[in-house]
């Protein structure tokens, strides 16, 4: 497989990531990553140290950052990619979610509780470079605890969709958060399409709808995907007249198939991302 030099999804310790931003950088240098974007998720506290590190590895980097929002009572996110960090609108939306995240951990603590484990609050918000914990940060201080023997196991029967810890409300409407990212001048991207468990029918009328609201490009290529979907993915890239992108959602070195720049490079067929930045 040839890999891209172009990584557009990932993640640092200032979200949910295992690596500093500084050290994702070199890491992504060493794997051949030319452009590179670090979007952690709802919080843009890593693109400063990102970008010096970037200068002195000789790599771009560009601004990145994932937002998550609800459309018909899925939990979906977006990148929003290449805006302008002299804007207010995502300094805003990072302050606006930042609330949200912080009730959503309480309201995961105190289910967790109600099922009879002990306050692991405490230690998720330690876990969290951020100070503010995701589901990964209360599965770390689990196994910490000995709640449970490992994050698999957190997530299996505690923290995974469906689950108790699975918390989803709260979060801002499609329309805003696309809203938050064309204000400062950034492309919409629909990440990780078919991650989403919903039906082909309802995808296509999610990406109708996402399009309508100023979305501009699909995830087309990323780590961990099925036989098949990059094809059905570039389909709808064409039917919707959409841009393509291609990222790793890389998190941790644990996880070798999902390392920065391990991901194929977009098929000829369909109009990179990048190219609508000029």
């Amino acid at each position: 497989m040839q890999f891209s030099t172009y990584d557009l999804h990932c993640h640092s310790n200032m979200s949910d990531g295992e690596l500093c931003p500084e050290e994702l950088v070199r890491r992504a240098k060493r794997n051949g990553v030319e452009v590179l974007s670090l979007t952690d998720h709802d919080t843009l506290a890593g693109l400063e140290l990102a970008a010096a590190t970037a200068v002195q590895e000789g790599i771009e980097l560009v601004p990145g950052i994932e937002l998550s929002c609800q459309w018909n009572g899925h939990t979906i996110h977006v990148l929003g990619l290449n805006f302008s960090l002299e804007h207010s609108s995502l300094w805003d939306a990072q302050v606006y979610q930042t609330k949200v995240r912080e009730t959503r951990s309480e309201i995961i603590a105190e289910r967790l509780q109600k099922k009879g484990m002990p306050d692991v609050l405490g230690l998720a918000r330690k876990n969290a470079k951020s100070g503010v914990p995701g589901r990964p940060h209360f599965a770390q201080a689990m196994v910490e605890m000995e709640l449970v023997k490992n994050h698999q196991e957190a997530f299996k029967k505690f923290l995974g969709s469906g689950k108790i810890g699975d918390v989803k409300s709260g979060w801002p409407e499609l329309a805003e958060v696309i809203q938050w990212i064309t204000l400062a001048g950034g492309c919409a991207v629909l990440a990780h399409p078919r991650k989403y468990s919903m039906s082909l029918t309802k995808l296509r009328a999610l990406i109708e709808e996402f399009r309508g609201c100023g979305g501009q490009g699909i995830e087309v290529v990323m780590s961990g995907q099925k036989q098949g979907e990059i094809g059905l993915l570039s389909d709808l890239c064409h039917r919707f007249e959409m841009a393509a992108s291609v990222g790793s959602d890389f998190h941790s070195t644990r996880f070798p198939w999902a390392d920065l720049g391990r991901v194929a490079k977009l098929p000829s067929t369909v109009t990179p991302i990048w190219e609508l930045w000029g």
